[in-house]
């Protein structure tokens, strides 16, 4: 998943995401603990979709944080 793509999703539904991608990723681990695992660099993948889609969370919280602070 690109940067561009996530940062159009709305907060709600990239926390979601997160949580989702997570419980996705322990189920990854466990297939690769068991050899059933059929693509190792899937774990990579979604490592590193986690990641971006927590940057992308974070920037929205700040934005939303300065946002207010702005209007006095």
């Amino acid at each position: 998943m690109k940067i561009t793509e996530i940062r159009e999703i709305p907060e709600t539904e990239l926390r979601k995401r997160i949580k989702d991608e997570e419980e996705n990723l322990v189920h990854l681990k466990f297939q690769k603990a068991t050899s059933q695992l059929e693509s190792p660099i899937r774990i990579r993948m979604v490592r590193r979709d986690i990641a971006k889609m927590k940057t992308a969370l974070r920037q929205i919280e700040l934005k939303n944080a300065k946002a207010p602070a702005a209007g006095k």
